[in-house]
This record gives C-alpha cells, sequence and structure tokens, in this order.
C-alpha cells in the first residue's frame, strides 16, 4: 500500500483556449450530422409564431404593474416549457433513427497496453464493486483505491480489501479533500498511477469482466479518440425498495439519450465507467477541480480535436440511491455543480471554435435544465398564485353530493382569458407534460402496471424537486460555492457533520438534512395546495401535496406507513387535473398550469 502527497494541479478554465494542434494525429473525430436542433428550433419557432400572438396578447388584461409582469413572465416561461418538450420529443425521434441505422463493428486491437483501475471511494467503500475491478479479465492492468475516507472503520475496510490482493491493488491516500474527485484523481494520476492508460470507478459501480477487454480497442483504434464511456444500468438485485422502484428510470434514460450522441451531439464523459488516454490528460492539465469535473474534461478535450464515444454494448451496473435522503443529497450536489460549471466554463464553451453548435446545444440543453428549476418554481408560485388575481374573477363553485349542497369560493378565468382554454393550446400543453416521460412510455408500454407504478412514484419524487431546487440555485448564486455531498450509505453520519452554522454555512451548503431546507420545502406545499383550493386546480394540489411529502420521507423512509398510500396523491391529482383540462376544452372551467411534471 502506498500513501502519498497531495498535488496542486487543476486545470483553470482558460486552458481550452491554448492553441489546438491536430495536424499530426493519424485520425481526426467523427463528423456529427446536424439535424437534430434544426429539427428542435424548428417546431419550436412554428409554435411560437402560432401560439405566441394569442399567449402574449394576454398582456391587454392586465390592469396593474404587477398583473402585467406576471402575465408577461407566465407567457415567455410557457414558450421555455414548449421548446423543451421539442427537445425531448426530438431526442426519442433521433433515437429511434439512430437504431436504424447500421452500427458500426467493435474495432478488433491486439495491443493490450497497462490501464491503471481508478476506484474513488470516500466513506462509502462497496467490497463488490471493488472485486470486479479486480476480476477483469484483461492482462495488464493495476487497481488503485483512491480513498478519501475520514473514518477510521471506512479507511480499514479499504486496507483489508488491499491486502488481499497485494500485487494487484495499491491504496492512495492524500492528506486533504482539496478540489473533490477531481483532486483526487489528479494527486493519484501524479505521484502513483503513470499507466498510460486509466479508468474511472465510482465507489458503488460494478464493472463487467469483459470491461477493459472490450473498451479500449475503442481507445486504440482512432488517435483523436480521448475517452470511451460505457453504457450503465440500476443493479438488478439491489435491496433497497427505493431503488428497485425508481432505477428502472435510470435504465431507460441511458437507452434513449446517451447512444445517439455518438451521431447526432455530444458525447460526455459522465465521471465514471470510462477510459481514458493519459496524455490526454497530461495536454490539458489534468481535471478541472470543480464538482462536475467530468464535463469540463470533455469539453477540454474536444476543444484540442478529442472525442468522447459511447459505448452502448458495455454494460457497467450502479447503484440508485438507496434512500429518499441519498436520493436528495445527489440532487443538491448535482444542481449546485451545475450551476458552479454554467458560471465558470459556460462563456467559454460558447467562444470555444474547435466545438460545433451542435455540440454546443447538446451539452447546454441538459445543464441549462437544472438552473432553469429555479425559474420553474417561480413560474408555479406565478401560476398558483399571481396568475388568478391578474387573470381571474371570484366564483362560487356549488358542488351536490347526496342531495346536499356545497359551495365553494373559487377563482374562475375572467372573460377574454379563454384564448388559452382552446383545443389547440390544449394539444401543447399535453405535449409539453408527456415530451419528458416519452421514452418511458414507449419504454413501458408493453407493461402497463409497470408504467403506471413507475409514473406514480417518479411522479412523487421529480415533480416535488423544485422547491429544492430552487433552494439549491439560490444558494449557489448568493454564496458561488459548490459542494461534492458524498451520497453512499456509508457516508451518513460524516455528511451529517457542519450541518448546524450560520446562514453562511447553509448558503453554502443548502443540505437537504436542514431543518430550514425541510421547512421550505414543507411550507411552499401548504401554500400551493391553499391556492390549488382557491383556484380549484387539482393538478397543483398533486404537485403541493408532493412538495410536503418529500422532506417527511427525507428520514421517515420511503413508502413506509402512510407513505404507502400517499406517494400515488401526486400523480393521481395531476391525471385528475389533467382530465379537467380536457373538460375544459369542452367549456368548463380550464387550468392553467400544465408544466408542473418531471420538466
Amino acid at each position: 500500500m502506498s500513501q502519498s502527497l497531495y498535488s496542486d494541479s487543476a486545470v483553470a478554465p482558460e486552458a481550452i483556449d491554448a492553441p489546438l494542434d491536430v495536424a499530426e494525429r493519424r485520425h481526426v473525430a467523427p463528423r456529427k450530422q446536424p439535424w437534430l436542433f434544426p429539427a428542435v428550433f424548428g417546431a419550436w419557432i412554428l409554435a411560437v409564431a402560432y401560439f405566441g400572438p394569442r399567449l402574449l396578447s394576454l398582456v391587454s388584461l392586465a390592469d396593474s404593474g404587477w398583473g402585467f409582469a406576471s402575465i408577461a413572465f407566465f407567457a415567455v416561461f410557457a414558450q421555455i416549457a414548449w421548446l423543451y418538450g421539442f427537445y425531448n420529443i426530438a431526442v426519442v425521434a433521433f433515437a429511434l433513427i439512430d437504431r436504424s441505422k447500421r452500427r458500426e463493428p467493435a474495432p478488433v486491437v491486439t495491443e493490450t497496453p497497462a490501464v491503471a483501475i481508478l476506484y474513488t471511494t470516500c466513506d462509502d467503500f462497496v467490497e463488490r464493486s471493488a472485486e470486479s475491478c479486480v476480476a477483469q479479465d484483461y492482462p495488464n492492468f493495476h487497481v488503485y483505491l483512491l480513498d478519501d475516507s475520514s473514518t477510521l472503520a471506512a479507511r480499514a475496510r479499504v486496507d483489508a480489501f488491499a491486502m488481499r490482493f497485494p500485487d494487484r491493488v495499491t491504496v492512495v491516500r492524500r492528506p486533504n479533500r482539496q478540489g473533490f474527485k477531481a483532486g483526487n484523481l489528479n494527486h493519484a494520476l501524479e505521484k502513483v498511477a503513470h499507466e498510460p492508460l486509466f479508468a474511472v470507478v465510482d465507489a458503488d459501480e460494478v464493472l463487467p469482466k469483459n470491461f477493459l477487454a472490450d473498451m479500449t480497442p475503442w481507445l486504440l483504434s482512432n488517435d483523436a479518440c480521448g475517452f470511451v464511456q460505457a453504457n450503465h444500468r440500476s443493479r438488478p438485485d439491489d435491496e433497497s425498495p427505493f431503488a428497485r422502484d425508481l432505477g428502472v428510470g435510470i435504465d431507460i434514460h441511458w437507452k434513449w439519450y446517451q447512444p445517439l450522441r455518438n451521431r447526432y451531439g455530444f458525447v460526455m464523459f459522465l465521471g465514471h465507467g470510462a477510459v481514458l488516454r493519459r496524455t490526454c490528460w497530461q495536454e490539458v492539465g489534468g481535471f478541472p477541480e470543480i464538482v462536475s469535473e467530468d464535463l469540463g474534461y470533455a469539453i477540454a478535450l474536444r476543444e484540442r480535436g478529442y472525442y468522447g464515444r459511447f459505448v452502448e454494448d458495455v454494460v457497467c451496473q450502479e447503484e440508485f440511491p438507496a434512500t429518499v435522503r441519498a436520493f436528495r443529497i445527489r440532487h443538491v450536489k448535482w444542481t449546485r455543480g451545475t450551476c458552479e460549471f454554467l458560471h465558470q466554463w459556460m462563456a467559454r464553451l460558447v467562444r470555444a471554435k474547435n466545438i460545433t453548435t451542435t455540440e454546443k446545444l447538446d451539452i447546454l440543453f441538459p445543464t441549462l435544465n437544472l438552473p432553469l428549476t429555479f425559474f420553474f418554481f417561480l413560474f408555479m408560485i406565478n401560476a398558483a398564485l399571481i396568475l388568478p388575481m391578474a387573470l381571474g374573477v371570484m366564483r362560487d363553485l356549488t358542488i351536490v353530493v347526496f342531495g346536499q349542497e356545497f359551495v365553494i369560493p373559487t377563482i374562475a378565468l375572467r372573460t377574454g382569458a379563454e384564448r388559452m382554454a382552446g383545443l389547440d393550446f390544449f394539444a401543447i400543453t399535453m405535449m409539453t407534460i408527456i415530451a419528458p416521460v416519452l421514452c418511458f412510455i414507449l419504454s413501458l408500454a408493453s407493461q402497463p402496471l409497470k408504467l403506471v407504478r413507475f409514473l406514480a412514484y417518479s411522479t412523487a419524487i421529480y415533480a416535488a424537486l423544485s422547491p429544492l431546487s430552487f433552494i439549491a440555485v439560490a444558494g449557489y448564486a448568493l454564496s458561488r460555492q459548490a459542494q461534492f455531498l458524498v451520497t453512499g450509505a456509508n457516508a451518513a453520519a460524516v455528511d451529517r457533520r457542519g450541518q448546524r452554522g450560520g446562514v453562511w454555512e447553509f448558503l453554502c451548503r443548502t443540505h437537504p438534512d436542514s431543518g430550514v431546507v425541510q421547512a421550505i420545502e414543507f411550507g411552499a406545499g401548504a401554500g400551493f395546495l391553499a391556492a390549488a383550493l382557491m383556484t380549484f386546480q387539482v393538478g397543483f394540489a398533486g404537485v403541493a401535496i408532493g412538495f410536503m411529502l418529500l422532506p417527511l420521507m427525507h428520514e421517515g423512509g420511503w413508502r413506509r406507513g402512510a407513505a404507502r398510500v400517499w406517494v400515488w396523491a401526486p400523480f393521481t391529482l395531476i391525471a385528475t387535473g389533467v382530465a379537467m383540462g380536457s373538460a375544459g376544452v369542452m367549456g368548463l372551467q380550464p387550468v392553467l398550469f400544465g408544466f408542473g411534471f418531471h420538466f
């Protein structure tokens, strides 16, 4: 076992402006087909031309400054939601086209250069995952356990495993955790792991035995290939009910959204399950020491003429977060890490001359989606609380139950606002709702019960994340700091440290364990529920219940006790709201809000 000193090496965003020299390469990156995003923007422009004037004309109904601002924000953000709807539909359509084309055969390469397998862990060591690294059917590799663990018990587990394979495994530690995961990788590559190729493996990842044997030929067959990224599936034998219920979504998402990038977009290094060239790492100056080091690294490589390839047939297994708490922590890490990436790298990505417009859009569409949830939450507040006052009038709703009349005061649309209640407007609203889950519908169409169950469970989780996303984005905007929060179950006790602190500590972390975070989420749900009752918007009520339910399940567990029933409430009420919206087309009270599902 070895223990070495920390290195300060890091790559600054400015590094992507270094001179490009691809003349000496034997091969060049394959050209990408540019048709996906013209299709997206073409459909969107037609929709904006058709619906936009009618939607923007609603501002004429405003009788105050705040009313004007409310209606204008609703009109503009609705069109942004349409854009993402067309994007998701286009991805599914082009994925089907990509599958119909002849697949490039796997290259045949006889070389077997040495490979360093860099297994990263921080209080979340998984023995089965480490064993999959050691068990590779490849003649020339060495496993480095990059242990950032902070507890003696966690370190002892790593050491005990390494002692079982003294000739194959080396433990690498550093005196601090500067630079997050990127700093850990940079330290190992500079100090101890000098093999020409290296693989990056997450703590919970299980590699197939053929991982190195099948991945390295793709890398070696083209000098311009900087990394190869493997496919992933959730572990089929996962013991966690939460992982079993929602892990299928990861499988489907990878299936539809990743392979087509070889032909139509930008292949991203996804941080794990990949094999990379050491010379490329040296050329770009190491991994950028940000939370989203994987995306920054892929962009730096692409600027220098290298490219990445997604290998669909090599499938690694990874654990879906075992608990609601772990899922929420991961979401905050991803959200703040994406904000950090956009803050530090977006301008340079846009200016990068060696990255095509198609590739830039393929990077920006998914990365902008997480920060956009900040504005999406404001959109929901606007649609639930402010817009009804700007466009509504008080009206009593009479309900008769077994001969007994109940009068409920509600807010209905005023005269002139019915221009949003037509069949065509309802159709584009339905497109916006269904588009993000279209790939799940197509994949699970032959299993309708499984499909409904998955949609119900994912709605209770994903549709309820907006307040947490809002808090995370606001926290980064104010503190300009991202945190690499550890989500592994074994790291739970460690990650809870530092949750008590002042306002600055709260802004720097916005950790889901925080009582302030949970109180904001629950309060937002209560406010939305009251607004939903006043405006008689059943779909809003479903979203509101999700807001309140998510922090309650943070510690209480998934589908335990009353939650076993309540997890169905968001999806059921949203589906009911959609049905009522269709009734609105036939003359009943229309529903203003239609973009709250899985956006």
